[in-house]
């Protein structure tokens, strides 16, 4: 099972009241396979969104959702990366919340 991740910034505290990021597409295509990541898939996909307050006006917010193989080869292609914020995803496989990074 393919998963999409997308990535939105839909509330900021920039003085213009946009993300620089707005006009691009930023997405991520995770693969679950094994029966355990497929109940985990599963499990994420009944959420189907989750959100993340950085404390400081900013909120991020990923939608997922079940992508074909050939859907998950556009995302892929169209996608700008995930603005460094890939352990949002891992956080959410790991944990079904986004959980800040534990300082190493």
């Amino acid at each position: 099972m393919n998963l999409v991740f997308e990535l939105w910034m839909p509330s900021n505290n920039s003085s213009n009241g946009r993300w620089t990021g707005d006009a691009g597409y930023y997405a991520r295509v995770r693969n679950f396979r094994s029966k355990k990541a497929l109940i985990r898939a599963n499990e994420i996909l009944e959420k189907k969104y989750f959100m993340y307050s950085f404390g400081d006006g900013w909120v991020a917010r990923i939608d997922v959702y079940e992508a074909s193989n050939n859907k998950s080869r556009q995302v892929r292609k169209k996608s700008n990366g995930f603005c460094g914020y890939d352990w949002m995803i891992d956080s959410i496989v790991k944990n079904l919340k986004i959980e800040p990074m534990a300082s190493e």
